[in-house]
């Protein structure tokens, strides 16, 4: 049996709340043996089945990977073999593109702020469409005007997203008129609206309120030639709790988005729902002390590595010892620690555990969108290797 069909072969011994999927614990310490740890496994096939989970939950929606949440190769390679367009933001994600020969056809440029350089090397590789959403950014436009059509993002803020992205970009619904207009006389083509009501959004009620008002405004400004309206990102995945299933997320959504013209085109920005589920973290416990009535467990990776987005993504991301063990015996008060010589590299610091031995193995799952993107090397700690599991298991340099 090959390496991949036995990673994902049920493990028959459940005693911990089985955090870890279809993976079998004997194939996980065998890759942590020849691979070394911390390392992550990103798996080909969550990365198909979110993807297509998505597309089967919002027909008609064509979707732009969010680049940022795992800018890696493989990740955006199948991706595009699969018919997924891209939302960049940076230079660097264009280049990201090009050396892999993707086509600038089905992207979307979506930062609102951009550099003119930026701007000339987004149209240079080809991308036609950009988001702005103030008169400074609309004004950078005027040399290109014959190369692009923007999209206005509009504000809707959300405070029940766990990242309130509205915060720091997007114009007032009010403001629309004006910037339309500005366009207009500088001879820009507008093609439509853009919104993010944030990311990590428990529930699709924000979503559902800004389709409403962006059809309010397409319907009022009639007189524009409307072509794209994009809904933006936000679709959940469960980290440390049950939540709705994409179907059950995306029902309302499906039915607001009724009420736009079949003539204009809806995209997506989906990026952690895609690459969350994708990618496990194999970590060593390297050290161990007694702090009070509290185990300490110093792990190889931490806050600092791929699980950095504890801190910027204000994410929890189930961590449990890959040994199985009997709940009912030893449980101890334990805290989780990275490697680092700083203090706030602190994982769990409220966790439950048994009696664990230095070189015992961890396994950190839905650790795939926003963690290795900003993972860094404080302390000149190396980052965590990466496999990709395909047809086969590669070993990937860095993150």
């Amino acid at each position: 049996m090959s390496v991949v069909h036995e990673l994902k072969a049920h493990f028959a011994e459940q005693v911990y709340p089985d955090q870890l999927g279809n993976y079998s614990r004997r194939k996980l310490a065998q890759i942590a043996e020849q691979h070394g740890t911390p390392t992550v496994i990103i798996d080909q096939d969550v990365i198909t089945a979110q993807y297509q989970g998505l597309v089967n939950a919002l027909p008609g929606v064509k979707m732009r990977y969010a680049i940022k949440a795992l800018p890696q190769a493989d990740v955006i390679q199948h991706l595009n073999q699969l018919g997924c367009g891209f939302d960049l933001a940076t230079s660097g994600e264009i280049e990201l593109l090009k050396g892999l020969s993707i086509s600038a056809e089905n992207t979307i440029h979506t930062h609102p702020i951009k550099k003119d350089a930026e701007i000339r090397h987004a149209i240079d590789y080809g991308c036609r469409y950009f988001v702005v959403d103030n008169s400074h950014e609309v004004d950078k436009f005027i040399a290109y005007k014959d190369q692009v059509e923007l999209l206005i993002r509009v504000n809707f803020r959300n405070q029940d997203a766990v990242v309130d992205l509205s915060r720091k970009f997007g114009c007032e619904l009010i403001k629309v008129p004006a910037l339309v207009e500005q366009a207009r006389k500088a001879g820009i083509s507008i093609a439509g609206l853009s919104f993010h009501v944030g990311s990590q959004v428990p529930s699709p009620y924000a979503h559902i309120e800004a389709i409403e008002q962006c059809v309010d405004v397409f319907k009022t400004m009639d007189d524009i030639n409307w072509k794209i309206l994009d809904i933006g990102g936000g679709f959940p995945i469960e980290y440390t709790g049950p939540g709705p299933t994409i179907d059950e997320f995306c029902a309302p959504i499906n039915a607001a988005l009724e009420a736009v013209d079949t003539h204009i085109e809806i995209l997506a920005e989906p990026g952690r729902f895609i690459a969350g589920p994708s990618a496990i973290q194999l970590l060593s416990v390297v050290g161990i002390a007694q702090r009070g009535a509290r185990t300490w467990y110093y792990l190889d990776d931490g806050v600092y590595g791929v699980l950095s987005g504890q801190i910027y993504d204000h994410a929890k991301y189930p961590i449990t010892p890959l040994k199985t063990y009997d709940l009912t015996r030893g449980l101890k008060p334990s805290v989780l620690a990275g490697p680092t010589c700083d203090s706030i590299d602190v994982i769990d610091d409220d966790i439950v555990l048994p009696e664990l031995e230095i070189g015992d193995i961890f396994v950190a799952t839905q650790v795939g969108a926003y963690t290795m993107a900003s993972a860094t090397e404080f302390n000149l700690y190396p980052k965590a290797n990466n496999l990709w599991l395909s047809g086969q298991v590669h070993l990937m340099a860095g993150s």
